[in-house]
């Protein structure tokens, strides 16, 4: 049994990948996500997968068939009803429609990583999947990158904002946060730029082997540890929070707490049409709005704590 495992072909709306995905991760022994896949002849789009996230799940125990679908239906079930609770709509979700396959014989994870490339965030700014070989620009920053289970790879777009606003607004000698770390990108490129120290946490217990993993990568010291804002006791210079819109407006008032007066934060993981929850958030909070910076079909903010 050691050589299977099961393909999950499930029909999501493309912008909620991060988010569905991290629901196998979470439940399921899960070794990759891939989205959308496309063919090619000569030089043309023959066919694509848009819309259908392709999930590799281990068979390590052996479980039955009937096992696995009955857990898959269940899980799902319950996820969509909470994001559909906290303000998701149906559209914005997708169908959740899957087909599940036992596969025999074949390398998840060459299938996985051939998806991944090096990614220029900025002029200044590369991130470089673990397993290439990349030669930096001169003057060019590049973080080495093993996502394993974890989010934050530097391809999303929410991920970039936040790295957009790093480079930009913080300063060296800052001490600095990541909210909902994941694999620690965030936190090991605010290392990169001069921060004095970082602290990063997340929800998952899962991701923070691998953020400090990457962190001796790429030859930094952060702090990682399973957590949450409302238990930090300490303030910072800079804060960095990439977490979908919903959580962000719940947890405003612990982000706020843990910001030093004059403090600025980046927050991320924001669908444009749900921007005005965000914004009334943190004009609730008496946050002072710097900048909004936009990406495609998201965007993000960067605030200020003047009170």
């Amino acid at each position: 049994m050691a050589d299977l495992y099961y393909e999950l072909r499930l029909q999501i709306n493309p912008e909620m990948e991060d988010l569905i995905a991290e629901i196998f991760f979470e439940h399921f022994d899960c070794e990759g996500v891939v989205l959308a896949e496309e063919a090619y002849k000569d030089l043309e789009m023959i066919s694509t997968t848009e819309g259908t996230l392709k999930i590799f799940l281990r068979n390590e125990y052996g479980d039955s068939y009937e096992d696995l679908l009955y857990d898959v239906e269940n899980v799902l079930d319950l996820s969509r009803e909470e994001f559909l609770s906290r303000g998701l709509t149906e559209d914005e979700l997708g169908s959740w429609e899957f087909v599940l396959e036992e596969k025999e014989n074949q390398d998840w994870s060459k299938k996985w990583k051939e998806k991944w490339d090096v990614t220029h965030v900025t002029d200044k700014i590369a991130v470089v999947p673990d397993w290439i070989e990349y030669k930096p620009r001169d003057g060019e920053v590049t973080i080495k990158l093993e996502p394993g289970c974890a989010f934050g790879t530097g391809t999303h777009q929410t991920t970039q904002l936040c790295m957009k606003a790093l480079e930009k607004y913080m300063k060296k000698g800052d001490e600095v946060a990541d909210i909902g770390m994941g694999s620690g990108i965030l936190s090991i490129l605010a290392k990169i730029l001069g921060a004095t120290s970082v602290y990063g946490c997340d929800n998952d217990e899962t991701v923070i082997d691998v953020a400090r993993e990457n962190a001796v990568k790429n030859s930094v010291e952060c702090e990682f540890e399973l957590g949450t804002a409302d238990k930090v006791t300490k303030q910072f210079d800079f804060i960095c929070a990439n977490i979908l819109h919903f959580v962000l407006a719940e947890i405003m008032g612990d982000l706020k707490n843990i910001m030093k007066l004059g403090a600025l934060m980046s927050l991320s993981g924001i669908l444009y049409e749900k921007r005005d929850m965000v914004i009334e958030a943190y004009e609730r909070e008496g946050l002072e709005l710097v900048e909004e910076i936009q990406q495609d079909q998201w965007t993000s903010f960067v605030v200020r704590r003047v009170d």
